[in-house]
């Protein structure tokens, strides 16, 4: 049984047409072309993928959590995590840096940041950009990352936490990121 995220962006999909990471043939917009794919992390790298018409190209994080069941993280984008979801992605990131954004749908500033955290991951193709809903679901995770308020951003570095942002701090939160990638 495979698990498939499935990521859509407002201007290239719509409710009724979302973008899939797990089939390339719907993941190409009008307007786009598929030209490649590059895959990180794990022992295979492909060539393959999507590109806009004067866009950077989108990688792919792909991990396995065990027979049959694989995950994907869209470089470039946001991609929703969940309790089962999150450590595998952030294995197969390898050394790439992960930002995880641990928020509640209830949160006043975590849906102001939103859109802020998603032009963060449009423009830092070289970043895995996570979410975490801290609901009751996902309540082992968040307290397992030391949850204690929400937005949360931690900064991981090969599979490490090694920067948290508390609040909807986002210059604060850029910081970060600039300093664990200059590190």
């Amino acid at each position: 049984m495979a698990l498939h995220i499935s990521l859509s962006h407002q201007s290239w999909s719509s409710p009724a047409n979302p973008i899939s990471s797990s089939d390339p043939a719907r993941c190409c917009v009008p307007g786009t072309r598929f030209s490649r794919r590059v895959e990180f992390g794990g022992s295979s790298k492909s060539i393959g993928g999507i590109v806009r018409r004067n866009d950077r190209v989108r990688g792919q994080i792909r991990a396995s959590m065990d027979v049959g069941t694989q995950v994907e993280a869209i470089v470039g984008k946001v991609t929703q995590v969940n309790k089962d979801t999150f450590w595998p992605i952030v294995k197969a990131a390898g050394d790439k840096t992960v930002v995880l954004d641990m928020y509640t749908q209830w949160c006043g500033p975590c849906k102001a940041m939103a859109p802020k955290y998603e032009k963060l991951a449009e423009d830092n193709l070289d970043i895995v950009f996570l979410k975490l809903d801290c609901n009751q679901e996902n309540k082992p995770l968040a307290k397992e990352l030391g949850i204690r308020v929400v937005p949360t951003f931690k900064i991981l570095k090969e599979g490490k936490i090694v920067e948290e942002v508390t609040g909807a701090k986002y210059d604060t939160l850029v910081a970060a990121i600039q300093t664990v990638q200059n590190s």
